[in-house]
């Protein structure tokens, strides 16, 4: 099986190679679609041929690799059906449309997501319970889970892989529905240089919000003249990776027990060690 960063990669150079042959959003969306559908159903035969060499690559597997493949899927088939459905192209029912698309995407993050113990689980970092949430055939119907659940594919399923997927998939349509309504703002920070192609961000989204919020509260960025959401989006665009609502994020970080500047912390001992290494 590949390594995620192998596959994303190889994902990444699809959409770019398919961003550069259309300029039609819908046809992009569609064509991302069917190729994700195939890697999902090409990864899927390995899996039941060749199965597993111990439960912590099925881990590894149902909580990192196959989500990021499921949640670009609908990610794409989502993008597909909206901009299917937008009845203009400019204008302010065009603003208004996507501005409706982005309540109902909070609106469903707030009634079906982020109140769930999975979800803090998840956006947490932790890992003390993956045994129970990412191997199959560990399925807890007393935690009174979605009727869903009687649809997965039990051989290449755990359930909750398609909840993570479902939260990738959020994160990244809430990036493009920002796009679409302040494309002033996010145009010019969009343009990634090929340089910045292999640089990716390998803690936890937690961590680099921590950062972000850092950086801008210390206004070394700008002198502090540029917004939190504009800085984001650097970051986002530099890593590549979708942040989702930072400022949910950033207050769930103030009232966290013990230290609340983990990840800064992290840094100053590491940087401190670096130092006393090289001696």
């Amino acid at each position: 099986m590949k390594s995620l960063n192998v596959l994303l990669s190889e994902i990444r150079l699809k959409q770019e190679r398919v961003s550069q042959e259309t300029s039609d959003p819908i046809e992009e969306a569609y064509q991302m679609t069917l190729y994700l559908t195939g890697i999902l159903q090409e990864v899927r035969e390995r899996i039941l041929k060749n199965g597993f060499a111990a439960a912590d690559q099925e881990v590894q597997f149902f909580r990192y690799i196959k989500p990021q493949i499921l949640g670009q899927l609908m990610y794409y088939n989502k993008v597909f059906r909206i901009e299917a459905a937008c009845p203009v192209h400019e204008g302010k029912l065009y603003h208004k449309f996507f501005m409706g698309q982005l309540q109902e995407l909070k609106q469903e993050f707030k009634d079906y997501v982020c109140g769930s113990d999975f979800y803090r689980y998840y956006r947490s970092g932790r890992n003390d319970r993956d045994a129970e949430y990412f191997l199959r055939g560990r399925i807890n119907f007393s935690d009174g889970l979605s009727n869903f659940v009687f649809e997965v594919d039990p051989q290449f399923s755990t359930y909750y892989d398609s909840r993570v997927a479902r939260i990738i998939a959020n994160d990244l349509i809430y990036v493009y529905l920002t796009r679409k309504i302040n494309p002033d703002e996010s145009s010019e920070l969009l343009q990634q240089s090929d340089a910045a192609k292999e640089i990716c961000w390998t803690d936890s989204k937690n961590a680099l919000i921590e950062l972000i919020y850092a950086l801008h509260a210390s206004g070394v960025i700008s002198h502090g003249k540029i917004g939190i959401r504009k800085v984001s989006l650097v970051f986002q665009l530099l890593f590549r990776i979708p942040l989702g609502d930072i400022h949910h994020s950033f207050h769930r970080m103030k009232d966290r027990s013990g230290t609340r500047t983990s990840f800064i912390d992290h840094l100053k001992l590491s940087l401190e060690s670096y130092m006393d290494r090289g001696l």
